[in-house]
């Protein structure tokens, strides 16, 4: 990108001559302008931004002091050279007071202004990059922030009300409608993934993500790309309010847009299911566990599954089947032995109540529930690949329902026994962390968390420290204050109001913790983030 310079003199040869024999377009700047006066080169300085200003002294109706000075009001990010044919020194220390770059005297010297001019422009075009650099390290901070944001509203971690900023960084109305939901699913990806080790998981799963990221930006759409577990992710659209998606068709063409591009590059089925309503962020930890059932319980492969707000996709049997599995799932992750003991008397239950005439759909739904909890507990790192292995052996014999029972059985038994077989402090800690999560933003102490546990408050300190390396104390605090970076970067929540939804009430308290954490103080941080963020692109030199 060009610089932008305006010539100033009330001589009207010599800003000619200026114009003529400076050779701006091999410096890479355009002259915007000609002015005779001041008054003049302020009309230019409002329209066009220039980043260098050549002006003389003295003019008729505004000098060029006076312009100085009022491009330094307006703040003006330009830098300033003065030519005159005064060589008095009041004049030159009041232009260099009023933050002039240079004072060349006339007659000029067109060699030498030349090149100084072009160092000048080699000064803004170095700082101008230099600043965009450090933009572009702020919008990658504030991207990362969203998608944590957003992955932590669908997987229930957070509630929306705590959730204050989005992708745009634009404080909204939670109740408005805000996105659309994909669901992408790799086709038998439990089945796949078997033969892979867990270097090779990762590289599957970094092409596929990379591959969603751009398959859409033709279409000028905003989203963000979060991985919820191995192979499955959401696509979550972004919708302007004044022009809400509707159009049931296109949602079908984005997802089979999604479904071509990672077969042509990643070489793998995905199955799709879209969520048919604009949802508010208060909805998309429900619609995401709704979108998850429907793909997860059907049985075709590389389809676009289409689920509405009323629909009635999964009979009550079925959907009982999986409540039952996602509260062992629950349990497993909390390390919650009861609980997950309850599932599996639940499940049981839901089998005996159905009829013969249902059974065998019941076979197949619970043949895709041991998957789908196979696939969470290796997500959690629950389960071992000799186990693992086990599992699928005696998936591959299985013939019926009650043979699927006892795969689900043995698959939680061995969960459970490699839960007890770790060191107690292990599980223990992994509670704690679940815990703290889920209750990050209100007045969090050592005992409530002990208590949860069931250990002492001294003993809860003890493992915490050995475990995270940190007191709790100094765990809280950071999670915390990164929670009230990202606020302060995309909100504009009051400096009081962030502390008391980070879990902080008293806002002279949050502010020195904030200060000593990051060295700013709460809105010297948001003032210079916000400035960063509005930096220009990176110039062309």
């Amino acid at each position: 990108m060009k610089l932008k310079a305006l010539l100033v003199d009330d001589e009207i040869n010599i800003i000619k001559n200026l114009k003529e024999i400076i050779p701006w377009e091999q410096m890479g700047i355009e002259v915007i302008g000609l002015a005779k006066n001041g008054v003049e080169a302020l009309q230019y300085i409002h329209a066009e931004c220039p980043d260098i200003l050549l002006t003389d002294i003295r003019m008729p109706l505004m000098d060029g002091l006076t312009l100085l000075q009022r491009v330094r009001e307006l703040n003006q990010d330009c830098e300033i050279m003065i030519l005159t044919g005064y060589q008095d020194f009041e004049y030159a220390r009041s232009a260099l007071q009023y933050g002039a770059k240079d004072y060349i005297l006339k007659p000029i010297h067109y060699g030498e202004l030349e090149a100084k001019i072009q160092c000048v422009a080699l000064e803004i075009n170095t700082r101008k990059l230099q600043k965009s650099r450090q933009a572009e390290k702020w919008r990658s901070v504030i991207h990362l922030a969203n998608e944590k944001v957003l992955f932590d509203v669908l997987m229930d971690y957070t509630s929306s009300d705590n959730a204050h900023f989005l992708l745009t960084g634009e404080e909204i109305d939670l109740e408005d409608p805000d996105y659309i939901l994909f669901l992408i699913d790799v086709d038998s990806y439990s089945l796949m993934s078997r033969i892979w080790n867990q270097q090779e998981r990762k590289l599957w799963n970094f092409a596929v993500r990379n591959v969603l990221q751009y398959a859409l930006h033709e279409y000028g759409l905003y989203y963000a790309v979060l991985q919820m577990r191995e192979g499955e992710w959401c696509v979550l659209v972004e919708q302007h309010k004044a022009h809400p998606f509707s159009d049931v068709e296109a949602f079908k063409r984005w997802a089979t847009i999604l479904q071509q591009a990672v077969s042509e590059f990643v070489h793998l089925d995905l199955s799709v299911g879209i969520y048919l309503e604009p949802l508010a962020l208060s909805m998309l930890a429900d619609a995401y566990k709704k979108v998850q059932r429907s793909l997860n319980l059907s049985p075709n492969a590389n389809q676009i599954i289409v689920v509405s707000a009323d629909a009635s996709e999964i009979s009550k049997p079925n959907n009982s089947l999986w409540m039952s599995i996602e509260a062992m799932v629950s349990g497993l992750k909390q390390g919650n032995r009861q609980k997950v003991e309850e599932g599996m008397r639940e499940l049981n239950a839901n089998l005996q109540a159905i009829s013969g005439q249902s059974f065998k759909q019941v076979e197949r739904i619970l043949h895709f529930l041991v998957l789908h909890l196979l696939r969470e507990m290796r997500e959690m790192d629950r389960i071992g690949k000799l186990e693992e292995e086990a599992i699928w052996i005696k998936l591959e014999s299985s013939y019926g329902a009650k043979d699927l029972l006892v795969a689900v059985n043995q698959l939680v038994d061995d969960c459970l026994s490699r839960m007890l077989g770790q060191k107690t402090s292990k599980v223990l800690m992994l509670s704690a962390e679940d815990y703290i999560r889920r209750h990050l933003v209100k007045d969090l102490g050592i005992e409530e968390v002990a208590d949860y546990l069931g250990i002492s408050s001294s003993y809860f300190s003890l493992l915490f420290k050995l475990h995270a390396g940190e007191t709790f104390v100094e765990y809280i605090t950071r999670h915390r204050m990164e929670m009230a970076k990202s606020m302060l970067i995309t909100s504009d929540k009051s400096i009081a109001k962030i502390g008391i939804l980070i879990g902080i009430a008293d806002r002279r308290y949050f502010t020195k913790v904030f200060q000593r954490y990051t060295g700013f103080k709460p809105s010297e941080y948001r003032d210079h983030t916000s400035y960063m963020q509005h930096l220009p692109e990176s110039p062309r030199l």
